[in-house]
């Protein structure tokens, strides 16, 4: 097989990249270990910002996420037994839409199928070959036959532990990482929502999350030991932790329900550099991980794609190699700014066991002051609504 540019793994960032790139008349070929069904039904978290969902309506793959994502113009902060609501339109102009990640991937992938776009599902042994060369390859095996994908570009989409980020030269590598102490146990529940907006809470207990999934499905968390089990926690256990993290003074209730889904999400935050060497291009998880904090992970991913699809425009249409020459420090540039504002969130919001009581403190009064300095306040909604 032949293509312009090899693109392994399925998820936002992989099936956006094909997309961008379909647009401006460059083919692609998308490889995926896993099947087509586990991407569109693994159920994963999903806040857009306004440029992801702009990126999103602007190449005609939006419309469902107009129709079912809850569109939000602020969300609320809980602590101290009350909660302080961030205006993120009025302090910005901007919004979110919460809209799971699993939901977006249909949408890509319905969209890469209409246009005919290969997309191979399930396979093995993915090698990435030559990427030094202006003729690098992509082995595989799918359906325990060998294949080979001949390529101009490679681009790894393919996750945290995906095999194109060691692909890379070792040398000249930094990686930077911070693991957290904690975790977040994640239920979804068979409920209406428990708030219009979301709620991210600070408790001596820890930190607690109330999100929205549907008008019958919601999404929350709490902080958790992230060496626990699931199986430690029953239903009655569950939702006593969250009535004592997250309801405060003026008689709210978290809305019950079925619960049909816990899992423990672990906590890093994790940059490799350089995200590229050859024709080998690094995008989203592959090359960086964010605490779900901040809510950053798919919106970086899309950051990501937008600057390399641009780049690989300009190569095809003029010859060009300077944008996809500086596409690291581009990059980057956006990447640790969400790094910090995930790091900030986390630290603000959740309970360190070693913290001592000045510290807790301090955490107390960030807070106080986020919630009534429309200055800080305002470079909070900044943040959280992303700047491309």
């Amino acid at each position: 097989m032949r293509t312009q540019v090899a693109i392994i793994g399925a998820g936002p960032a992989g099936l956006l990249l094909s997309h961008l790139l379909h647009r401006q008349g460059i083919e692609s070929i998308v490889l995926e270990t896993r099947s087509r069904d586990e991407i569109e039904s693994t159920i994963r978290a999903g806040v857009l910002e306004q440029g992801t969902m702009d990126i999103l309506n602007e190449t005609g793959v939006g419309a469902r996420m107009r129709a079912e994502g809850a569109l939000h113009h602020g969300f609320e902060l809980a602590f101290d037994g009350r909660r302080h609501r961030i205006d993120l339109t009025e302090l910005t102009g901007k919004s979110i839409t919460v809209y799971a990640q699993h939901e977006v991937i249909k949408d890509l992938v319905a969209a890469r199928d209409a246009a005919g776009a290969q997309m191979l599902f399930g396979v093995r042994d993915v090698a990435v070959h030559g990427v030094e060369t202006d003729r690098p390859y992509v082995t595989f095996t799918q359906d325990a036959e060998a294949q080979r994908i001949d390529a101009d570009f490679v681009a790894g989409c393919d996750g945290f532990h995906g095999v194109t980020r060691p692909a890379l030269p070792q040398q000249g590598r930094n990686d930077y990482q911070r693991v957290y102490p904690f975790g977040w146990f994640g239920i979804l529940v068979e409920a209406p929502p428990s708030a219009p907006e979301l709620i991210y809470a600070r408790h001596d207990r820890g930190f607690a999350l109330v999100s929205t999934r549907s008008p019958t499905v919601q999404r929350m968390y709490f902080q958790c030991d992230p060496k626990d089990s699931v199986d430690n926690w029953s239903d009655d256990r569950i939702w006593a932790e969250l009535h004592a993290r997250l309801e405060n003074r003026d008689g709210w209730r978290v809305t019950e329900g079925k619960i049909f889904q816990k899992n423990i999400v672990a906590m890093r935050s994790f940059v490799s550099t350089p995200m590229q060497s050859g024709r080998l291009f690094l995008a989203g998880d592959a090359a960086h991980i964010v605490p779900p904090t901040g809510a950053k992970g798919m919106n970086l991913a899309v950051s990501d794609v937008r600057l390399l699809a641009a780049g690989l425009d300009a190569f095809y249409r003029r010859g060009e190699t300077a944008r996809l020459d500086r596409y690291t420090d581009d990059a980057l540039k956006r990447i640790w700014r969400a790094e910090y504002f995930s790091w900030w969130m986390t630290s603000m919001l959740h309970t360190f066991a070693d913290a001592s009581p000045f510290q807790r403190e301090v955490q107390r009064a960030e807070l106080e002051n986020v919630a009534n300095s429309r200055a800080l306040a305002t470079a909070l909604a900044e943040n959280y609504v992303g700047a491309f």
